[in-house]
């Protein structure tokens, strides 16, 4: 996946750039307006972080503008700014998500996945890999049209590994994304591997190819060349 950056404080820029890339994501980052349009034009993102505020111009323009280019990009504001019309405007231009300054991380992160989970599955009711079906609308699995019954943990493991396939997500993200609705503490790796390990044998016990990778020290990756 890749993502553009769009901050003006340098400092900000450089840790966000730094964090999302130990995250697995590709990156590239613009200071001002003009760069950032530039890049825009030049390049294709799977989701774009935008502030409002920047030199040169302003970012909801540049949302405005990738709107009207039908961008695929998704898009999230990053601002200092807690105006509600700021807000809604950014939403209205077409905006899929909005997180103030200061923010942690972690939540940024999780609100990236949450905005490309949506992009990658629009208008899909079917997700085909090889005898592999996932069906998100209905958060149903088939392998080889038998119907496999999954939890609630190992089904938004398997579609957190498909979204991300062919490339590795660390344990740490998939804690992240477990625990994200939950009043709870992240979960721990052994829990990960718990869930994982009931995944792989029901996926298994269907003549399912295990295209969960392992990498060790890192994470998973889900290896759709298996």
């Amino acid at each position: 996946m890749k993502l553009l950056v769009i901050e003006d404080e340098l400092e900000l820029n450089k840790a966000l750039v730094s964090y999302l890339t130990t995250e697995g994501y590709i990156i590239d980052a613009a200071f001002d307006f003009t760069q950032a349009f530039n890049k825009v034009i030049d390049n294709s993102y799977d989701c774009i972080l935008v502030d409002i505020t920047l030199p040169k111009g302003n970012g909801l323009d540049l949302i405005k503008q990738l709107t009207e280019d039908h961008s695929k990009a998704g898009v999230i504001i990053i601002s200092a700014r807690n105006s509600d019309d700021d807000k809604i405007r950014g939403l209205d231009l077409g905006a899929d998500d909005y997180i103030s300054k200061p923010f942690n991380f972690a939540e940024l992160n999780s609100r990236i996945r949450a905005v490309l989970r949506r992009r990658n599955f629009e208008g899909e009711n079917v997700i085909q890999i090889n005898e592999l079906t996932i069906k998100p609308n209905e958060r149903s699995v088939f392998v080889n049209n038998q119907e496999v019954v999954l939890t609630k943990k190992e089904y938004d493991l398997l579609l957190f590994l498909v979204v991300n396939k062919n490339r590795v997500v660390s344990k740490s993200s998939i804690a992240e994304h477990l625990s994200q609705d939950e009043h709870e503490d992240l979960f721990n790796h052994d829990t990960i591997y718990v869930h994982l390990r009931n995944l792989r044998k029901k996926l298994s016990e269907k003549d399912c190819v295990d295209y969960v990778q392992t990498i060790y020290g890192i994470g998973y990756k889900f290896n759709t060349s298996l």
